[in-house]
């Protein structure tokens, strides 16, 4: 079943999570109902591209009231292609929420057992992680694009789980809109680290001519979790891809790297 529902233009929620557990907020945006113009049009999320700040930010709070949770309560992250994830603390709380600069470094995943923050990170086609432990409530978020997902961010996130005495078994985790493997191409020099971390090769790539291969990078961090010990039927992927539904996502392939890009966020909103 399809994790995601299209909520409204802005943004989809993670309807089986948020009809669950009371509070939560879980979901990503959309390019639509935004004040970005130009190849950004319209609701840019992140403050690196080529958009002025005045923009993002009045998108951010277009996001923030239709979800109900202040963008001072937001924490963003640098987003540097890596494994890095910050266990974010009340001290961080507001961190890149307005800015690029105030954004926690060199940083991809964010872990958090706060409420009252909302964990967000940017995409244009890299795959959005997202995790939940029921009992704790522990949530999280990754980016993974292919090069932290060869670097097991996925993982890295299941470690942080574990140094919190939470065990992977009882992980949730969704796998977000990303673009898939029927638009991903890629050469030998990143299939030859994919093969280093996968062990179904079929499932994870198909060769299309010699050199290129279709890679489903998707599939690619679900079994980087499995193999981290999260349970195969806690395991949701979406069908959207970036790349192909154009009327919903930006995608940096399919727009030559000039787009704007989409977020992803999880959190517990006040009344938990």
């Amino acid at each position: 079943m399809e994790p995601f529902t299209l909520e409204n233009k802005e943004f989809l929620r993670i309807k089986k999570w948020e009809d669950s557990f009371p509070f939560l907020v879980a979901g990503f945006t959309t390019k639509n109902g935004g004040k970005s113009t130009d190849n950004k049009t319209s609701l840019n999320m992140a403050f690196h591209v080529d958009d002025t700040k005045e923009k993002v930010v009045e998108n951010r709070q277009i996001v923030a009231s239709r979800l109900y949770f202040p963008l001072s309560q937001w924490v963003g992250a640098e987003q540097t292609h890596k494994k890095r994830i910050k266990v974010v603390t009340k001290a961080d709380i507001g961190s890149g929420s307005s800015d690029y600069e105030s954004a926690i470094k060199d940083t991809d995943g964010l872990f958090t057992l706060e409420k009252n923050v909302l964990l967000t990170l940017c995409y244009a086609d890299c795959v959005p992680l997202y995790f939940i432990h029921p009992k704790t409530k522990a949530i999280g978020i990754a980016h993974a694009g292919w090069q932290g997902t060869v670097q097991l961010i996925a993982k890295e996130m299941i470690e942080i789980y574990a140094a919190h005495q939470i065990p992977a078994e009882e992980i949730q985790v969704v796998i977000g809109p990303a673009i898939s493997d029927r638009y991903y191409r890629v050469d030998n020099r990143v299939i030859d680290k994919v093969d280093k971390v996968v062990l179904n090769k079929e499932k994870a790539y198909q060769m299309v001519s010699p050199g290129q291969y279709q890679l489903n990078l998707q599939e690619v961090n679900k079994q980087v979790l499995m193999q981290s010990g999260v349970r195969k039927d806690n395991i949701e992927i979406t069908n959207y891809c970036t790349f192909h539904d154009m009327d919903f996502f930006y995608s940096h392939r399919r727009d030559n790297g000039d787009t704007g890009r989409m977020m992803s966020y999880i959190g517990w909103r006040e009344g938990l």
